[in-house]
């Protein structure tokens, strides 16, 4: 089995193993800090929402346990802030990339 394989043959059980929200490309944002200690602020597509974490689609890749900050209506004074960790970026046909993150501490979640 190669190593895509694999990866999808996880990525199937996750999905089996969670409720999930199909976001239709909602746009959220984004806060992390890159490998130069530079912070990132993007605004893109969540593909995937479930209990454990979310699927987003991204111009670029974010490293492999990344702490991120998941910003719902961001303009909206009653947004909602999410924290998770990158489990991984996927470069797409498209140039783009699917980031997984898995949420990790659902207790800070600001009202």
């Amino acid at each position: 089995m190669s190593d895509i394989d694999t990866i999808l043959d996880s990525e199937e059980n996750e999905r089996r193993q969670a409720f999930r929200i199909d976001m239709e490309k909602e746009l959220i944002d984004i806060v992390w800090t890159d490998n130069n200690d530079r912070q990132q602020r993007k605004k893109i597509a969540c593909l995937d929402f479930s209990r454990g974490g979310l699927k987003v689609d991204c111009d670029c890749a974010i490293a492999a346990n990344t702490e991120v900050t998941i910003i719902f209506k961001a303009a909206n004074p009653n947004s909602q802030k999410l924290f998770g960790k990158v489990l991984r970026s996927i470069k797409q046909d498209n140039g783009w990339f699917e980031v997984a993150i898995q949420l990790t501490d659902l207790a800070q979640v600001s009202p």
